[in-house]
């Protein structure tokens, strides 16, 4: 995919931003060990608080651009939400029946999604070396799960969530993708978040999960899953697709198991195995054959 240059290049190196997207993602994953909470609750409290810090921010600087947003545009930033939310919903839901390899191999297939459903959604057009990314990105997620797999009736519903929850994750990377060619960054996440925000409650309530009464701990995990993991990382993600097409954001975010698992030998002194480490120096190939691909496109 080759992204045309603005007339007005970022003031900020958008690799920077990338990277800076990879490190605040890859911090979810020990927030939600940290939080003593149902994993859809911690979905909630994550897309809530964040929604909740940005909406003084977006309704005193962005209020004219909100008020001035097109119904076509309101409804694919809130589209882009459903995606999020359901992308969050089934994915941590398939943490309860199947492995946590499965569940990290296929919800990181969101890079081949993302190619089979460009030419469909985007504008954007799959370059040889953006496929070839894509490939050694999903090789290197299966590598990193290999000897892990668990098999069996109840992980077969797992692993389809965790394949819903890529599905979903590259429609919400395709339609932001489309909404960020016109939209600042800040409308855009403050609809797109508010979105998932409502519709994850709701799941919630309806579910029946309690809302209140977690430990400070757990409170804290939710505080810096909203500030760190969503509006530093996600949000990072979201200003890049500005700048870079949808399959390097893709291959990209495949660098969060990479950060996790130094994350958690670091923070739990989790091991590191071989398959481990070839796994995360294949994904890391894969970003930089996808960034080199931009940078000469």
């Amino acid at each position: 995919m080759t992204v045309k240059n603005h007339s007005t290049g970022p003031a900020i190196n958008p690799y920077l931003i990338l990277v800076l997207g990879v490190v605040g993602v890859s911090t979810g994953s020990i927030f939600v060990r940290l939080a003593a909470a149902p994993a859809l609750v911690t979905a909630a409290y994550r897309v809530g608080l964040a929604s909740l810090i940005l909406a003084p921010v977006a309704l005193w600087k962005a209020r004219q651009e909100l008020s001035a947003l097109s119904m076509r545009d309101f409804r694919l930033a809130m589209l882009s939400g459903l995606f999020l939310a359901l992308h969050f919903a089934t994915w941590i839901s398939s943490l309860d029946y199947t492995a946590i390899a499965n569940s990290v191999v296929l919800v990181d297939t969101i890079p081949l999604w993302v190619g089979l459903l460009t030419p469909m959604i985007s504008k954007d057009r799959l370059s040889r070396t953006t496929i070839i990314s894509i490939v050694i990105s999903v090789i290197g997620g299966a590598i990193v799960g290999l000897g892990d797999f668990a098999v069996g009736g109840r992980a077969l519903w797992g692993d389809f969530l965790a394949v819903v929850g890529a599905i979903c994750a590259a429609f919400y990377l395709l339609l932001g993708r489309s909404l960020r060619r016109k939209l600042s960054l800040l409308s855009y996440v403050f609809v797109c978040y508010g979105a998932a925000t409502i519709i994850l409650w709701l799941v919630v309530i309806m579910l029946g999960y309690p809302i209140v009464g977690y430990s400070s701990k757990t409170m804290m995990a939710f505080w810096a899953m909203a500030l760190v993991s969503q509006i530093m990382g996600h949000s990072s993600y979201n200003w890049a697709l500005k700048w870079f097409s949808t399959g390097l954001v893709a291959v990209a975010l495949l660098g969060e198991p990479v950060g996790s698992t130094i994350l958690a030998y670091i923070i739990f002194g989790e091991g590191l195995t071989w398959s481990k480490f070839i796994g995360g120096v294949v994904i890391l190939s894969a970003i930089y054959i996808a960034a080199a691909g931009e940078k000469s496109g």
